[in-house]
C-alpha cells in the first residue's frame, strides 16, 4: 500500500492517510515522541493546526472529546485549500509536518527508520539545512557539517567544527528536538561539539 501511494499522491497526502493508518491500529493511548502527548492528543493537535488560527485547552480537550476516530475520518478528509494544498507550499508546510508527527508515533511504538521513501529523504534534507544553518549561526566561530552515509555533506562556517551525520530523516529528527530517538552522530572538535550541544540544548 506504501509504495503505491507514493507513486499516487502528493507526499504530504500520502503522509497524513499513512499517518491516519497508523493512529486507527494502535489507538489513542499510545505514547509519542511529543512529551506528554498520547496518540489522541498528536491527532487532536493536527485537526487543530489545520483548521483554527488560534486555539485553547478547552478546545483541545474539545476535540479529544470527539474521540480518535472521529478525529482520524476529519484528517482523512484533507486540510483546508489555503494554505495548505498550494502547490510550492505544501510539501514544506504540510509534507515536513506529517513527516515528524508520523515518526513520532512510529518511533515511540517500537517502529524503526523507513528506508524506501526517498522523497522523504529529500525534503528532510532540505529542512534539515535550514535547521543546520540557524543552529551553526549561534555556534560561531566554530563551523557545522551535515553529512549523511550516502554523501551529502552540506558545510556552514569554517572546517574542523562539529559534525552531525545521520540519514537526512534522522537529522531533520534531530533538529526538530527529537534528539533522542534519531539515528545520528556527532563528532568534530570537542569545542565545537560542546558549543553545538549547548545551543541545542539551551544548557
Amino acid at each position: 500500500m506504501g509504495a503505491a501511494r507514493e507513486s499516487a499522491l502528493p507526499l504530504d497526502a500520502r503522509e497524513r492517510l499513512e499517518l491516519c493508518d497508523l493512529l486507527a491500529e494502535v489507538g489513542p493511548d499510545v505514547p509519542t515522541l511529543c512529551e506528554g502527548w498520547t496518540s489522541l492528543d498528536l491527532a487532536a493537535h493536527l485537526v487543530l493546526r489545520e483548521h483554527f488560527s488560534k486555539w485553547t485547552d478547552e478546545k483541545m480537550a474539545a476535540e479529544k472529546a470527539k474521540g480518535l476516530p472521529a478525529l482520524i475520518d476529519r484528517l482523512r478528509a484533507g486540510a483546508p485549500l489555503v494554505p495548505w494544498r498550494i502547490p510550492g507550499l505544501r510539501t514544506l508546510m504540510n509534507g515536513t509536518e506529517y513527516l515528524i508527527h508520523h515518526e513520532d508515533v512510529r518511533r515511540a511504538n517500537g517502529l524503526g527508520p523507513r528506508t524506501d521513501r526517498p522523497d522523504l529523504d529529500a525534503i528532510a534534507w532540505q529542512m534539515s539545512r535550514l535547521s543546520a544553518w540557524s543552529a551553526a549561526r549561534k555556534i560561531r566561530p566554530h563551523g557545522l557539517e551535515l553529512r549523511t552515509p550516502g554523501g551529502l555533506t552540506r558545510h556552514f562556517g569554517p572546517d574542523g567544527g562539529a559534525v552531525l551525520t545521520g540519514d537526512p530523516v534522522e537529522l531533520l529528527l534531530y533538529f526538530s528536538g527529537r534528539r533522542d530517538a534519531a539515528e545520528t552522530e556527532l563528532t568534530g572538535a570537542p569545542e565545537a561539539v560542546a558549543a553545538f550541544m549547548k545551543a541545542q540544548t539551551g544548557a
